[in-house]
Protein backbone atom coordinates (compact mmCIF):
# COMPACT_ATOMS: atom_id res chain seq x y z
CA UNK A 1 0.00 0.00 0.00
CA UNK A 2 2.61 2.32 -1.17
CA UNK A 3 2.24 5.96 0.14
CA UNK A 4 2.25 9.16 -2.21
CA UNK A 5 5.17 11.24 -2.04
CA UNK A 6 6.99 13.44 -4.72
CA UNK A 7 10.30 13.82 -3.31
CA UNK A 8 12.50 10.17 -3.72
CA UNK A 9 15.58 9.10 -4.06
CA UNK A 10 15.82 5.41 -5.42
CA UNK A 11 19.09 3.65 -4.40
CA UNK A 12 20.63 0.53 -6.83
CA UNK A 13 21.02 -2.25 -4.30
CA UNK A 14 24.90 -4.61 -5.73
CA UNK A 15 24.75 -5.98 -2.75
CA UNK A 16 26.74 -4.02 0.05
CA UNK A 17 26.31 -4.90 3.61
CA UNK A 18 25.74 -1.09 3.89
CA UNK A 19 22.96 -0.62 1.57
CA UNK A 20 20.20 -0.26 4.31
CA UNK A 21 22.67 2.33 6.06
CA UNK A 22 22.45 4.46 2.86
CA UNK A 23 18.55 4.29 2.70
CA UNK A 24 18.22 5.37 6.52
CA UNK A 25 20.94 8.27 5.98
CA UNK A 26 18.79 9.35 3.49
CA UNK A 27 15.44 9.14 5.44
CA UNK A 28 17.38 11.25 8.36
CA UNK A 29 17.34 14.12 6.48
CA UNK A 30 13.68 13.85 5.89
CA UNK A 31 13.86 12.75 2.13
CA UNK A 32 11.93 9.35 1.24
CA UNK A 33 14.18 6.49 -0.08
CA UNK A 34 13.66 3.23 -1.41
CA UNK A 35 16.15 0.38 -2.62
CA UNK A 36 15.86 -1.72 -5.82
CA UNK A 37 17.70 -4.20 -6.77
CA UNK A 38 20.31 -3.71 -9.70
CA UNK A 39 19.15 -5.51 -12.23
CA UNK A 40 15.48 -3.59 -12.09
CA UNK A 41 14.17 -2.78 -15.37
CA UNK A 42 14.57 0.74 -16.67
CA UNK A 43 10.68 1.50 -16.54
CA UNK A 44 10.55 0.66 -13.50
CA UNK A 45 12.73 2.97 -12.42
CA UNK A 46 11.41 5.87 -14.84
CA UNK A 47 7.64 5.16 -13.02
CA UNK A 48 9.11 5.49 -9.44
CA UNK A 49 10.28 8.75 -10.79
CA UNK A 50 13.03 9.83 -8.73
CA UNK A 51 15.13 13.09 -7.72
CA UNK A 52 18.26 11.19 -7.67
CA UNK A 53 20.08 8.06 -8.07
CA UNK A 54 22.70 6.47 -5.61
CA UNK A 55 25.09 3.44 -6.77
CA UNK A 56 25.30 1.19 -3.30
CA UNK A 57 28.79 -0.78 -2.97
CA UNK A 58 29.37 -4.25 -3.59
CA UNK A 59 31.61 -7.29 -2.38
CA UNK A 60 32.24 -7.85 -6.58
CA UNK A 61 34.98 -6.11 -8.76
CA UNK A 62 33.66 -4.93 -12.15
CA UNK A 63 35.74 -7.43 -13.56
CA UNK A 64 34.39 -10.31 -11.78
CA UNK A 65 32.62 -12.76 -13.97
CA UNK A 66 29.04 -12.18 -12.35
CA UNK A 67 29.94 -8.88 -11.38
CA UNK A 68 26.70 -7.02 -11.03
CA UNK A 69 25.84 -4.39 -13.41
CA UNK A 70 22.71 -1.96 -13.77
CA UNK A 71 21.14 -1.34 -16.94
CA UNK A 72 23.45 1.52 -18.87
CA UNK A 73 20.41 3.22 -20.42
CA UNK A 74 19.93 4.22 -16.15
CA UNK A 75 22.85 6.80 -17.41
CA UNK A 76 20.40 8.35 -19.83
CA UNK A 77 17.60 9.62 -17.67
CA UNK A 78 18.96 12.81 -17.24
CA UNK A 79 18.66 12.36 -13.57
CA UNK A 80 21.76 13.28 -10.65
CA UNK A 81 23.42 10.20 -9.43
CA UNK A 82 26.20 9.04 -6.78
CA UNK A 83 28.30 6.50 -6.90
CA UNK A 84 29.57 4.73 -3.87
CA UNK A 85 32.31 2.60 -3.81
CA UNK A 86 32.01 -0.12 -6.26
CA UNK A 87 28.77 2.17 -7.48
CA UNK A 88 31.77 4.60 -8.45
CA UNK A 89 33.56 2.04 -10.37
CA UNK A 90 30.54 0.35 -11.92
CA UNK A 91 30.13 4.43 -13.52
CA UNK A 92 33.44 4.99 -14.52
CA UNK A 93 33.83 1.28 -16.56
CA UNK A 94 30.49 2.13 -18.21
CA UNK A 95 31.04 5.58 -18.93
CA UNK A 96 34.56 5.24 -20.14
CA UNK A 97 37.27 5.51 -17.57
CA UNK A 98 39.73 2.79 -16.39
CA UNK A 99 39.50 0.77 -13.15
CA UNK A 100 42.38 -1.49 -12.18
CA UNK A 101 43.30 -3.67 -9.18
CA UNK A 102 44.70 -1.40 -6.53
CA UNK A 103 48.27 -2.34 -5.62
CA UNK A 104 47.48 -1.90 -2.16
CA UNK A 105 44.06 -2.75 -0.88
CA UNK A 106 42.90 0.03 1.35
CA UNK A 107 39.89 -1.10 3.89
CA UNK A 108 39.67 1.21 7.20
CA UNK A 109 40.40 4.94 7.95
CA UNK A 110 41.78 6.85 5.49
CA UNK A 111 42.87 10.46 5.28
CA UNK A 112 41.13 12.28 2.44
CA UNK A 113 42.41 15.53 1.16
CA UNK A 114 40.04 17.50 -0.76
CA UNK A 115 40.39 19.23 -3.64
CA UNK A 116 37.53 21.02 -4.57
CA UNK A 117 34.46 21.96 -2.30
CA UNK A 118 31.89 23.30 -4.48
CA UNK A 119 29.55 21.27 -4.44
CA UNK A 120 29.24 17.38 -3.18
CA UNK A 121 32.10 18.16 -0.30
CA UNK A 122 31.19 21.90 0.79
CA UNK A 123 30.81 22.54 3.89
CA UNK A 124 32.55 19.69 5.27
CA UNK A 125 34.12 20.18 8.71
CA UNK A 126 37.23 18.40 8.87
CA UNK A 127 39.28 17.41 11.95
CA UNK A 128 42.16 17.17 10.19
CA UNK A 129 42.74 20.60 8.63
CA UNK A 130 45.43 22.96 9.52
CA UNK A 131 45.86 26.45 8.73
CA UNK A 132 47.14 27.37 5.08
CA UNK A 133 46.63 23.75 4.43
CA UNK A 134 44.09 21.71 1.97
CA UNK A 135 40.81 20.39 3.81
CA UNK A 136 41.29 17.09 5.63
CA UNK A 137 38.76 14.61 6.76
CA UNK A 138 38.50 11.01 7.76
CA UNK A 139 36.75 8.64 5.67
CA UNK A 140 36.18 5.01 5.59
CA UNK A 141 37.58 2.91 2.64
CA UNK A 142 36.53 -0.73 1.55
CA UNK A 143 37.95 -1.45 -1.37
CA UNK A 144 40.38 -3.80 -3.94
CA UNK A 145 40.18 -1.95 -6.88
CA UNK A 146 40.87 1.52 -7.75
CA UNK A 147 40.16 4.87 -10.46
CA UNK A 148 42.92 4.67 -12.71
CA UNK A 149 41.54 7.15 -15.34
CA UNK A 150 38.23 9.14 -14.93
CA UNK A 151 35.63 9.12 -17.42
CA UNK A 152 35.65 11.90 -20.01
CA UNK A 153 33.64 15.03 -18.83
CA UNK A 154 34.90 14.07 -14.60
CA UNK A 155 37.46 15.98 -12.66
CA UNK A 156 38.74 14.60 -9.65
CA UNK A 157 37.98 16.71 -6.42
CA UNK A 158 39.49 14.61 -3.75
CA UNK A 159 42.25 12.14 -3.19
CA UNK A 160 44.00 10.02 -0.51
CA UNK A 161 47.48 8.63 -0.18
CA UNK A 162 46.69 5.49 -2.28
CA UNK A 163 43.93 6.55 -4.37
CA UNK A 164 44.88 9.14 -6.76
CA UNK A 165 41.18 9.83 -7.31
CA UNK A 166 38.96 9.44 -4.29
CA UNK A 167 36.13 11.92 -5.68
CA UNK A 168 35.32 13.10 -8.99
CA UNK A 169 32.35 14.98 -10.48
CA UNK A 170 31.07 15.64 -13.48
CA UNK A 171 29.05 18.56 -12.83
CA UNK A 172 27.38 18.95 -16.61
CA UNK A 173 25.32 15.74 -16.21
CA UNK A 174 25.50 16.07 -12.37
CA UNK A 175 27.15 12.79 -12.10
CA UNK A 176 29.36 12.19 -8.79
CA UNK A 177 31.05 9.76 -7.19
CA UNK A 178 33.13 8.41 -4.25
CA UNK A 179 35.41 6.04 -3.06
CA UNK A 180 35.04 5.21 0.68
CA UNK A 181 31.35 4.86 2.17
CA UNK A 182 29.81 8.33 3.14
CA UNK A 183 26.97 6.07 5.19
CA UNK A 184 28.86 4.57 8.13
CA UNK A 185 29.35 6.31 11.29
CA UNK A 186 33.21 6.11 10.40
CA UNK A 187 33.10 8.68 7.76
CA UNK A 188 32.32 11.53 10.36
CA UNK A 189 31.24 14.46 7.33
CA UNK A 190 29.47 10.97 5.47
CA UNK A 191 26.02 12.24 6.50
CA UNK A 192 26.70 15.99 5.20
CA UNK A 193 27.85 14.33 1.80
CA UNK A 194 24.91 12.68 1.50
CA UNK A 195 22.72 15.84 2.14
CA UNK A 196 24.80 18.04 -0.36
CA UNK A 197 23.62 15.80 -2.82
CA UNK A 198 19.84 15.09 -2.03
CA UNK A 199 19.32 18.83 -1.29
CA UNK A 200 21.70 20.69 -3.32
CA UNK A 201 21.92 18.30 -5.93
CA UNK A 202 18.96 16.37 -6.60
CA UNK A 203 17.33 19.57 -5.46
CA UNK A 204 14.97 17.92 -2.97
CA UNK A 205 12.81 19.08 0.00
CA UNK A 206 13.07 17.93 3.44
CA UNK A 207 9.07 16.78 3.61
CA UNK A 208 9.67 13.24 4.66
CA UNK A 209 8.01 13.17 8.30
CA UNK A 210 6.01 10.24 10.42
CA UNK A 211 3.27 13.10 10.44
CA UNK A 212 2.86 13.08 6.97
CA UNK A 213 3.34 9.54 6.57
CA UNK A 214 0.51 8.94 9.78
CA UNK A 215 -1.64 11.85 7.60
CA UNK A 216 -0.81 9.63 4.28
CA UNK A 217 -1.33 6.38 5.52
CA UNK A 218 -4.54 7.02 7.59
CA UNK A 219 -6.12 8.47 3.99
CA UNK A 220 -4.99 5.81 1.98
CA UNK A 221 -6.37 2.95 4.40
CA UNK A 222 -9.71 4.55 4.62
CA UNK A 223 -10.01 4.79 1.10
CA UNK A 224 -9.09 1.16 0.52
CA UNK A 225 -11.31 -0.47 3.48
CA UNK A 226 -14.30 1.67 3.30
CA UNK A 227 -17.09 0.12 5.22
CA UNK A 228 -15.63 -3.39 5.78
CA UNK A 229 -13.76 -4.78 8.48
CA UNK A 230 -10.21 -5.39 9.63
CA UNK A 231 -8.29 -8.20 12.16
CA UNK A 232 -4.97 -7.30 13.23
CA UNK A 233 -2.98 -10.22 14.95
CA UNK A 234 -1.57 -8.16 18.02
CA UNK A 235 1.33 -9.59 19.72
CA UNK A 236 2.24 -6.27 22.00
CA UNK A 237 5.38 -5.94 19.65
CA UNK A 238 6.22 -2.88 18.16
CA UNK A 239 5.58 -4.15 14.91
CA UNK A 240 2.04 -5.07 15.58
CA UNK A 241 1.41 -2.46 17.96
CA UNK A 242 1.76 0.44 15.53
CA UNK A 243 0.02 -1.34 12.93
CA UNK A 244 -3.18 -1.52 15.33
CA UNK A 245 -3.06 1.96 16.33
CA UNK A 246 -2.71 3.39 12.98
CA UNK A 247 -5.43 1.74 11.38
CA UNK A 248 -7.41 2.22 14.33
CA UNK A 249 -7.12 5.66 13.68
CA UNK A 250 -7.89 5.58 10.09
CA UNK A 251 -10.89 3.21 10.48
CA UNK A 252 -11.88 3.10 13.53
CA UNK A 253 -14.42 0.21 15.36
CA UNK A 254 -14.08 -1.37 11.91
CA UNK A 255 -11.05 -2.62 13.17
CA UNK A 256 -10.49 -6.09 15.72
CA UNK A 257 -7.35 -7.15 17.21
CA UNK A 258 -7.30 -10.90 18.26
CA UNK A 259 -4.67 -11.21 20.65
CA UNK A 260 -3.16 -14.73 21.23
CA UNK A 261 -2.35 -15.78 25.28
CA UNK A 262 -0.48 -18.36 24.52
CA UNK A 263 1.01 -18.90 27.91
CA UNK A 264 5.13 -18.23 26.78
CA UNK A 265 4.84 -14.21 27.55
CA UNK A 266 6.80 -12.17 30.05
CA UNK A 267 5.48 -11.53 33.56
CA UNK A 268 2.27 -9.11 33.45
CA UNK A 269 2.38 -8.91 29.48
CA UNK A 270 -0.57 -10.20 28.60
CA UNK A 271 -2.65 -7.64 31.28
CA UNK A 272 -0.40 -4.58 30.04
CA UNK A 273 -1.47 -5.16 26.26
CA UNK A 274 -4.81 -5.78 27.52
CA UNK A 275 -5.04 -2.33 29.41
CA UNK A 276 -3.42 -0.42 26.63
CA UNK A 277 -5.25 -1.23 23.77
CA UNK A 278 -9.04 -1.99 25.51
CA UNK A 279 -8.79 0.53 28.42
CA UNK A 280 -6.15 3.29 27.18
CA UNK A 281 -6.54 3.18 23.53
CA UNK A 282 -10.36 2.19 22.93
CA UNK A 283 -9.37 -0.79 20.53
CA UNK A 284 -11.73 -3.60 19.81
CA UNK A 285 -9.46 -6.70 21.66
CA UNK A 286 -10.60 -9.84 21.67
CA UNK A 287 -8.50 -11.96 24.42
CA UNK A 288 -7.75 -15.84 23.30
CA UNK A 289 -6.13 -17.74 26.74
CA UNK A 290 -4.79 -20.37 24.94
CA UNK A 291 -1.97 -20.95 27.81
CA UNK A 292 -3.08 -24.28 28.66
CA UNK A 293 -3.28 -25.34 24.48
CA UNK A 294 -0.24 -24.96 23.64
CA UNK A 295 1.76 -26.10 26.96
CA UNK A 296 0.13 -29.26 26.22
CA UNK A 297 1.49 -29.32 22.54
CA UNK A 298 4.61 -28.32 24.03
CA UNK A 299 4.76 -31.46 26.59
CA UNK A 300 8.10 -33.20 26.10
CA UNK A 301 9.25 -31.64 23.46
CA UNK A 302 13.06 -30.48 23.14
CA UNK A 303 14.09 -30.06 19.98
CA UNK A 304 13.94 -26.06 18.84
CA UNK A 305 12.59 -26.23 15.41
CA UNK A 306 9.86 -28.42 16.24
CA UNK A 307 9.16 -26.25 19.10
CA UNK A 308 8.99 -23.55 16.32
CA UNK A 309 6.63 -25.08 14.15
CA UNK A 310 4.17 -26.80 16.68
CA UNK A 311 4.17 -22.86 18.14
CA UNK A 312 3.46 -21.48 15.18
CA UNK A 313 0.99 -24.51 13.62
CA UNK A 314 -1.18 -23.72 16.64
CA UNK A 315 -1.14 -19.85 16.42
CA UNK A 316 -2.82 -20.40 12.68
CA UNK A 317 -5.48 -22.97 14.32
CA UNK A 318 -6.28 -20.29 17.39
CA UNK A 319 -6.21 -17.41 14.71
CA UNK A 320 -8.32 -18.73 12.25
CA UNK A 321 -11.25 -19.92 15.31
CA UNK A 322 -11.00 -16.79 16.36
CA UNK A 323 -11.66 -14.80 12.68
CA UNK A 324 -14.01 -16.77 12.15
CA UNK A 325 -16.27 -15.83 15.02
CA UNK A 326 -16.02 -12.17 14.17
CA UNK A 327 -18.19 -12.75 10.99
CA UNK A 328 -17.28 -12.00 7.30
CA UNK A 329 -14.12 -10.00 7.20
CA UNK A 330 -12.12 -8.59 3.99
CA UNK A 331 -8.32 -7.10 5.60
CA UNK A 332 -5.62 -8.67 7.55
CA UNK A 333 -3.29 -5.93 8.77
CA UNK A 334 0.16 -7.26 9.03
CA UNK A 335 3.32 -5.32 11.08
CA UNK A 336 5.75 -5.90 7.89
CA UNK A 337 8.82 -3.76 7.92
CA UNK A 338 10.68 -2.51 4.94
CA UNK A 339 13.92 -4.99 5.98
CA UNK A 340 11.67 -7.75 5.91
CA UNK A 341 10.71 -6.56 2.36
CA UNK A 342 14.35 -6.21 0.78
CA UNK A 343 15.19 -9.70 2.86
CA UNK A 344 12.52 -11.54 0.84
CA UNK A 345 12.54 -9.88 -2.72
CA UNK A 346 16.05 -7.97 -3.28
CA UNK A 347 18.98 -8.88 -4.79
CA UNK A 348 21.41 -9.46 -2.17
CA UNK A 349 25.36 -10.23 -2.36
CA UNK A 350 27.56 -13.07 -0.88
CA UNK A 351 28.39 -10.43 2.04
CA UNK A 352 24.59 -10.19 3.28
CA UNK A 353 24.35 -11.95 6.44
CA UNK A 354 21.82 -14.90 6.90
CA UNK A 355 19.11 -13.80 9.49
CA UNK A 356 17.83 -16.44 11.60
CA UNK A 357 13.74 -15.77 12.05
CA UNK A 358 12.50 -16.38 15.27
CA UNK A 359 8.64 -15.03 14.51
CA UNK A 360 5.58 -17.28 14.43
CA UNK A 361 5.00 -18.34 10.72
CA UNK A 362 2.49 -16.24 8.16
CA UNK A 363 -1.40 -16.61 8.17
CA UNK A 364 -2.30 -19.52 5.89
CA UNK A 365 -3.62 -18.15 2.47
CA UNK A 366 -7.21 -20.34 2.56
CA UNK A 367 -8.19 -17.11 4.78
CA UNK A 368 -8.49 -15.14 1.74
CA UNK A 369 -7.69 -11.28 3.12
CA UNK A 370 -6.43 -8.82 1.47
CA UNK A 371 -3.18 -7.65 2.97
CA UNK A 372 -3.02 -3.89 4.84
CA UNK A 373 0.70 -3.33 5.62
CA UNK A 374 0.72 0.08 6.48
CA UNK A 375 4.10 -0.10 7.86
CA UNK A 376 6.29 -2.10 4.88
CA UNK A 377 8.27 1.28 3.72
CA UNK A 378 9.53 1.82 7.38
CA UNK A 379 12.58 0.71 9.37
CA UNK A 380 12.50 0.17 12.65
CA UNK A 381 13.73 3.68 14.03
CA UNK A 382 10.64 5.29 11.86
CA UNK A 383 8.24 2.90 13.08
CA UNK A 384 9.21 3.59 16.70
CA UNK A 385 8.79 7.37 15.79
CA UNK A 386 4.87 6.77 14.27
CA UNK A 387 4.29 5.11 17.83
CA UNK A 388 4.78 8.04 19.62
CA UNK A 389 2.93 10.10 17.14
CA UNK A 390 0.07 8.00 17.52
CA UNK A 391 0.48 8.06 21.59
CA UNK A 392 1.59 4.75 22.29
CA UNK A 393 2.93 4.07 26.04
CA UNK A 394 6.95 4.60 26.13
CA UNK A 395 7.18 1.50 27.00
CA UNK A 396 5.47 -0.24 24.33
CA UNK A 397 7.47 1.97 21.83
CA UNK A 398 10.93 1.26 22.64
CA UNK A 399 9.93 -2.46 23.91
CA UNK A 400 13.21 -4.93 22.40
CA UNK A 401 12.12 -7.15 19.32
CA UNK A 402 10.79 -10.53 21.20
CA UNK A 403 10.64 -13.50 19.36
CA UNK A 404 7.36 -14.78 18.31
CA UNK A 405 7.88 -18.54 19.82
CA UNK A 406 8.41 -16.32 22.92
CA UNK A 407 10.24 -17.45 25.89
CA UNK A 408 9.94 -21.23 24.33
CA UNK A 409 12.82 -20.42 22.63
CA UNK A 410 14.37 -19.05 26.17
CA UNK A 411 14.18 -22.52 27.75
CA UNK A 412 16.70 -25.06 26.62
CA UNK A 413 14.97 -28.32 26.53
CA UNK A 414 11.57 -29.29 27.39
CA UNK A 415 9.24 -26.08 28.48
CA UNK A 416 7.27 -26.74 31.69
CA UNK A 417 5.04 -24.76 33.80
CA UNK A 418 8.22 -24.64 36.86
CA UNK A 419 10.47 -23.40 34.45
CA UNK A 420 8.02 -20.94 32.89
CA UNK A 421 7.70 -19.21 36.86
CA UNK A 422 11.55 -19.78 37.35
CA UNK A 423 12.27 -18.04 33.45
CA UNK A 424 9.87 -14.94 33.81
CA UNK A 425 10.83 -14.22 37.39
CA UNK A 426 14.66 -14.05 36.21
CA UNK A 427 13.86 -12.03 33.08
CA UNK A 428 11.87 -9.68 35.09
CA UNK A 429 14.71 -8.79 37.16
CA UNK A 430 16.99 -8.56 34.06
CA UNK A 431 14.88 -5.87 32.70
CA UNK A 432 13.78 -4.06 35.50
CA UNK A 433 17.69 -3.14 36.04
CA UNK A 434 18.39 -2.92 32.94
CA UNK A 435 15.97 0.07 32.91
CA UNK A 436 16.99 1.07 36.32
CA UNK A 437 20.68 1.90 34.68
CA UNK A 438 19.23 3.84 31.72
CA UNK A 439 20.41 1.47 29.23
CA UNK A 440 17.38 -0.59 28.01
CA UNK A 441 16.86 2.27 24.69
CA UNK A 442 20.67 1.34 24.10
CA UNK A 443 20.50 -2.27 23.98
CA UNK A 444 19.16 -4.13 20.85
CA UNK A 445 17.54 -6.75 23.65
CA UNK A 446 18.22 -7.87 26.72
CA UNK A 447 17.18 -11.25 28.69
CA UNK A 448 16.86 -14.60 30.68
CA UNK A 449 17.75 -17.58 29.20
CA UNK A 450 16.92 -20.67 31.49
CA UNK A 451 19.44 -23.45 31.74
CA UNK A 452 18.16 -26.95 32.92
CA UNK A 453 22.13 -27.31 33.98
CA UNK A 454 21.96 -28.19 38.01
CA UNK A 455 25.01 -27.06 39.61
CA UNK A 456 25.90 -26.88 43.43
CA UNK A 457 25.81 -23.93 45.57
CA UNK A 458 25.49 -23.14 49.17
CA UNK A 459 22.59 -21.05 50.80
CA UNK A 460 22.72 -20.58 54.35
CA UNK A 461 24.15 -23.65 56.25
CA UNK A 462 22.49 -25.68 53.23
CA UNK A 463 23.92 -27.05 49.82
CA UNK A 464 21.92 -26.48 46.89
CA UNK A 465 21.74 -28.41 43.37
CA UNK A 466 19.74 -25.62 41.13
CA UNK A 467 19.60 -24.35 38.13
CA UNK A 468 21.24 -21.72 35.65
CA UNK A 469 20.11 -18.36 34.31
CA UNK A 470 22.32 -16.89 31.59
CA UNK A 471 22.05 -13.17 30.93
CA UNK A 472 22.18 -12.09 27.25
CA UNK A 473 22.20 -8.55 26.29
CA UNK A 474 23.24 -7.37 22.51
CA UNK A 475 23.85 -4.23 20.93
CA UNK A 476 22.95 -4.26 17.03
CA UNK A 477 21.40 -2.17 14.24
CA UNK A 478 19.20 -4.12 12.74
CA UNK A 479 19.42 -7.69 14.42
CA UNK A 480 21.41 -9.33 11.75
CA UNK A 481 24.76 -9.06 13.34
CA UNK A 482 25.09 -8.54 16.82
CA UNK A 483 28.15 -7.90 19.83
CA UNK A 484 27.49 -8.58 23.23
CA UNK A 485 27.31 -5.47 25.07
CA UNK A 486 29.80 -4.32 27.84
CA UNK A 487 27.22 -4.49 30.64
CA UNK A 488 29.55 -2.47 33.79
CA UNK A 489 30.08 -4.98 36.55
CA UNK A 490 28.51 -3.40 39.00
CA UNK A 491 25.06 -3.99 37.11
CA UNK A 492 25.67 -7.51 36.51
CA UNK A 493 26.72 -8.27 40.55
CA UNK A 494 23.03 -6.55 41.40
CA UNK A 495 21.10 -8.38 38.64
CA UNK A 496 23.17 -12.21 39.90
CA UNK A 497 22.26 -11.24 43.50
CA UNK A 498 18.86 -10.39 43.11
CA UNK A 499 18.12 -14.08 40.75
CA UNK A 500 19.89 -15.96 43.15
CA UNK A 501 17.87 -14.43 46.06
CA UNK A 502 14.45 -13.52 44.81
CA UNK A 503 14.11 -16.52 42.12
CA UNK A 504 13.66 -19.85 43.46
CA UNK A 505 15.30 -22.65 41.59
CA UNK A 506 18.75 -20.79 40.60
CA UNK A 507 21.58 -20.79 42.85
CA UNK A 508 23.92 -19.56 39.78
CA UNK A 509 23.87 -16.70 36.76
CA UNK A 510 26.12 -16.56 33.96
CA UNK A 511 26.80 -14.11 31.04
CA UNK A 512 26.76 -14.65 27.78
CA UNK A 513 29.61 -12.77 25.67
CA UNK A 514 29.24 -14.26 22.17
CA UNK A 515 28.54 -12.08 19.25
CA UNK A 516 26.60 -13.23 15.97
CA UNK A 517 28.37 -14.29 14.06
CA UNK A 518 29.19 -16.97 14.67
CA UNK A 519 26.56 -17.11 17.67
CA UNK A 520 22.79 -16.00 17.34
CA UNK A 521 21.15 -13.69 19.60
CA UNK A 522 18.75 -16.24 20.88
CA UNK A 523 19.59 -19.30 22.28
CA UNK A 524 17.88 -21.46 20.40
Amino acid sequence: MAVNISEKILILDFGSQYTQLIARRVREGKVYSEIFSFNIHIDKIKSFNPKGIILSGSPSSVYDKNAPICNPEVFKLGIPILGICYGMQLMTRILGGRVLKAQKREYGRADLIIDDDSDLLKGISSELSTPNSKLRTTVWMSHGDRIEESPMGFIPIAHTENSPIAAMRDAVRKYYAVQFHPEVVHTPAGVKIIHNFIYNICGCIPTWTMTSFIESSVSKIREVVGMKKVICALSGGVDSSVTAALVHRAVGDKLTCIFVDNGLLRKNESENIKETFKRNLHINLRYVDAKRRFLKKLTGVKAPERKRKIIGREFIRVFEEEAKKIGRVDFLAQGTLYPDVIESTFFRGPSATIKSHHNVGGLPTRLRFSLIEPLRELFKDEVRFVGKELGLPEDMVWRQPFPGPGLAIRIIGSVTDERLVILRDADSVVLEEIKKAGLYKELWQSFAVFIPVRTVGVMGDERTYENVIAIRAVISQDGMTADWARIPYELLGIISNRIINEVKGVNRVVYDISSKPPSTIEWE
